[in-house]
Formats: structure tokens, sequence, C-alpha cells
């Protein structure tokens, strides 16, 4: 039986607009989707870089690291990645609150969980990166070795063989990571933040 009936939600003195201002760009999270090996991590590391540079407070949700903490009790099946994207997205919220720049790096395969998430975070919170590269390149690279081993049926439930991705309908940005360079990736997100006024640089 849940007691959520006897809390009551605190209201701080101090407020996400006042922690903007001292932070000098407004908080944002930056959602990156994609197979695996399309770039999500490498490109959310990146913007972070040339954010930071830029004096701006962030902080990068890898989805590998998170599975060795706060989602370590998870599997792999639908329901599961379900579940974890939902931890996630609460875990956003707090880090907008914060006045962070989150950048949440998670293959998120399906349409209706990654609704769930910006319904959670908030649709005006959420900018939607769609890593678009092919199956083949993501595979040529395999920087982890896991496709081979889902083609050989080692790995069971993988995205993009033996499990379904199923592409953004209208993301925010669709960037060809499959040619573009790494550098002209993070440009594109970087003018899409100041065309948004998160970040006046």
């Amino acid at each position: 039986m849940s007691d959520d009936h006897n809390l009551l939600r605190h209201n701080a003195a101090v407020t996400r607009p006042r922690r903007e201002t001292l932070n000098g760009h407004r908080s944002i999270n930056l959602w990156f989707t994609g197979l695996s090996g399309s770039g999500k991590s490498t490109l959310a590391h990146a913007v972070e870089e040339r954010l930071h540079l830029m004096g701006c407070r962030t902080y990068v949700f890898d989805g590998d690291n998170v599975r060795h903490g706060l989602c370590r009790d998870l599997g792999f099946g639908l329901p599961e990645r379900k579940e974890n994207l939902r931890r996630i997205a609460e875990m956003v919220k707090l880090f907008l609150d914060a006045g962070v720049i989150s950048l949440t790096a998670f293959i998120s395969p399906l349409e209706n969980d990654r609704a769930m998430a910006r319904e959670i975070i908030g649709a005006e919170n959420v900018i939607e990166i769609f890593c678009n590269c092919p199956l083949e390149i993501c595979e040529q690279r395999d920087v982890k070795g896991l496709y081979k081993k889902a083609r050989a049926g080692e790995i069971k439930n993988y995205t993009g063989i033996s499990s379904p991705y199923e592409r953004p309908s209208h993301p925010d940005l669709d960037i060809d990571t499959g040619t573009l360079t790494l550098q002209e990736c993070v440009s594109m997100i970087i003018n899409e933040l100041r065309e948004r006024w998160v970040i006046l640089k």
C-alpha cells in the first residue's frame, strides 16, 4: 500500500529561475536517442565539454554508467527498459530544477517510452536528438563487440537485431552521425541551444 497521501511537496525558497540566473543559462535536457554505436555517448560528452568550456553547468547521464548504479537491478527486456527511462526522466526533473543542462544518452528504442519520458520531464524542457546512423555503420563500429555477439545469438533483446528500434517521428534534431564529423554534430547542437536562448554566449 502506498503512503503517497502522507507526502507533502516542499516549496523551496531557492527556485529554478534563481538558479538559472546564477548559472547564466537556462536548464534544459538534451535527450540523445539512436542505435548502439550511433554516437550518442560520444556526442553527449563532446557537447558537455564544449558547454563546460563556455562556463555552463552540465551533467551527462550515460546508459552504461546509470546501469552500474541507479538501475543496476534492471534487465534489458522492454518493460525493464521502460522503467530504466522512467527513473532517468525523474532524475532529469531534479537536475532541471537545479538549473543544470542535462544530457541523456540512451538507446530508448520505443516511441511510447520516449513520449513517457518527455511527459515526465515536460515537453518544453526536452530537446530530442536523433543520432541517425545506419545499422550497417553501427555494426562496423561495434566498439563493444556486442553486435557480433547478438548476431551469434549470444545476447538476447539486442536493439536493432533481436529487439526493435522505432525511429523518432519528429525529433527536434535529426543528426547524421554516420557521415558528419563529431565537431559538426556538436556545432549543430550548440547552435540549437543558442536559437532557443538556453545559452547566450
